[in-house]
């Protein structure tokens, strides 16, 4: 029975705090669209993880997505809801948070944790800390769409929202829950709805779990995951388990998966490097800029690109991982090619990312289900782009490979076809090659399954 929903400003925010329910036993699907939330009916997943992809939308718009959203997931019976914000705090949280607790019963307060310790993200005296840095001194702060350039959460929320925004420290987190609460309840007396707490560890989000447990007041959950992931813990009297799960496959895998690096960041085209080290893999480079051009320029770079990847899936032996990558992505402006093209801001990584997406499914549609492992995709618009185009539109989150590479399943079209979408950001050299790995296991293991059957 459905009774939890995370509602998310972009697609990996939905997987993130998806994924970490699902680790958790709490079977869990993310969905792409607000829109998509309408449609769903699968009546035996307990949370709902959704992306009303608000991040960039103008704050009235915004506003009216998320709390439609919220207003349904209500009627449907969901009794506790979280707010899943960026780790970087982009978008605009406090309309959102106005949106849900506009919904929400009488009495309910915004208990705002936006730590993520696992990432090396804590928050200490209200400030965001980023990998030890204030977060206005990190790249985030130059962000294309969404920049952020205050570190001080409260005070960054104060700009966002006319609620009353208060905190409690790391000082009162330390003493434990009964302190915790005690301030808590101090706060909501005072008049405040969104309160925000520091932590540096999952101990400290755990004992900020176990306060407002404490509390009659209902709670809007706002954090990365890890608050919300310890309340629904402690709610259903469940611990944590630990996965470890070993790529090795009992007999030789013949199916390929297909990676469609999506990120142009140099972590991006490091893990690709490496992975295309492997003697099982191939790769197609893709031209961005022809992406962008004309439809005549566009339609012939993915007939071009198609043909190369048949050819190589035609050969003698399947490759273990077929990439399909963007050349030259580090040298091409996106927004001055917008700017020069007379297009809408957004309008050149779209048109990419579209016709990423069209080259993968055409070769799934192709080679089907037989011959496709499953895929691998770099960057949460590649991973949006390419569902959308294979038309599914929920996805059944199983675990991370590592955190923030998260792993899921098709739900209906394809059902059960293994993707993992990763940030551009997140991971080592080796990252790409253990995502592989992983998707070949859960493809190998869902064969078993289907002879059994």
């Amino acid at each position: 029975m459905l009774k939890y929903a995370a509602i998310a400003d972009d697609l990996t925010g939905a997987t993130t705090v998806g994924v970490l329910l699902a680790r958790s036993g709490i079977r869990t699907a993310a969905l792409f669209s607000g829109e998509a939330v309408f449609r769903f009916r699968e009546e035996h997943y307990s949370a709902l993880c959704i992306s009303t992809d608000s991040r960039a939308q103008q704050k009235q718009e915004a506003y009216r997505n998320v709390r439609s959203v919220t207003e349904h997931l209500k009627e449907r019976g969901v009794k506790h809801f979280s707010k899943r914000i960026d780790t970087t705090l982009r978008g605009g949280i406090g309309t959102e948070i106005d949106a849900m607790l506009s919904v929400l019963d009488e009495g309910a307060v915004a208990v705002v944790v936006p730590a993520m310790p696992q990432s090396r993200r804590i928050v200490v005296g209200g400030y965001s800390i980023i990998d030890n840095i204030p977060l206005s001194r990190t790249s985030v702060s130059k962000d294309v769409k969404t920049p952020v350039t205050e570190s001080h959460v409260p005070d960054l929320l104060k700009e966002q929202t006319s609620t009353r925004v208060g905190s409690i420290g790391l000082k009162s987190v330390l003493k434990g829950p009964e302190a915790v609460t005690a301030d808590l309840l101090q706060a909501i007396r005072e008049g405040y709805r969104i309160i925000v707490c520091d932590a540096v560890t999952l101990e400290d989000i755990d004992v900020l779990a176990e306060s407002v447990l404490k509390l009659t007041n209902p709670v809007l959950a706002v954090d990365p995951g890890p608050f919300t992931t310890a309340l629904t813990l402690k709610r259903e009297h469940r611990t944590s388990p630990v996965r470890e799960e070993k790529a090795l496959l009992s007999k030789e895998h013949l199916k390929t998966v297909l990676v469609v690096a999506g990120s142009a960041t140099p972590v991006t085209r490091m893990q690709m490097e490496k992975l295309k080290g492997r003697e099982n893999t191939r790769f197609v480079m893709v031209d961005p800029q022809k992406l962008i051009g004309d439809e005549k320029t566009r339609s012939s770079e993915k007939d071009r690109v198609k043909k190369e990847a048949q050819e190589m899936l035609d050969g003698t032996r399947s490759p273990g991982a077929l990439i399909l990558e963007s050349s030259n992505g580090s040298n091409l402006n996106l927004n001055r090619e917008d700017q020069k093209r007379g297009y809408l801001p957004g309008s050149c990584s779209v048109l990419i990312n579209d016709a990423m997406a069209d080259v993968a499914a055409s070769i799934l549609e192709m080679y089907g289900e037989d011959r496709i492992a499953g895929f691998y995709t770099t960057g949460g618009d590649t991973m949006e782009s390419v569902c959308k185009r294979l038309g599914v539109e929920a996805i059944e989150m199983v675990d991370y490979v590592i955190p923030q590479a998260d792993l899921g399943r098709f739900i209906g079209r394809y059902e059960g076809l293994p993707i993992v979408g990763k940030g551009g950001l997140t991971g080592n050299e080796h990252t790409a090659c253990e995502i592989v790995d992983r998707i070949a296991l859960e493809s190998h293991k869902r064969d078993i399954i289907e002879e059994k059957e």
